[in-house]
């Protein structure tokens, strides 16, 4: 039996617009992990001016941490930076 697919039935205020039925599309995006604060700078800049020219809402994410990092040692002296960021 196949199962029906549900909509979204509300909606949700997110800053200065709305999501949900209905609403436009928006974007959430940036690097998987903050490498340094001048990348990740730089490239929530460059996603939010393309998103601006498309017209489109932009949440900016990122994380500071990453558990799948192969040497710990690196991931700590990447955390430290991202929380100066």
């Amino acid at each position: 039996m196949l199962e029906e697919t549900k909509t979204m039935a509300q909606e949700v205020e997110i800053g200065n617009f709305k999501v949900g039925t209905g609403h436009r599309q928006f974007l959430i995006a940036g690097p998987c992990v903050i490498e340094s604060e001048q990348l990740v700078l730089e490239t929530a800049a460059r996603i939010a001016a393309i998103a601006k020219s498309l017209g489109m809402p932009y949440i900016f994410k990122s994380s500071f941490d990453k558990a799948n990092r192969t040497s710990r040692r690196i991931a700590d002296r990447v955390s430290k930076k991202a929380w100066r960021c």
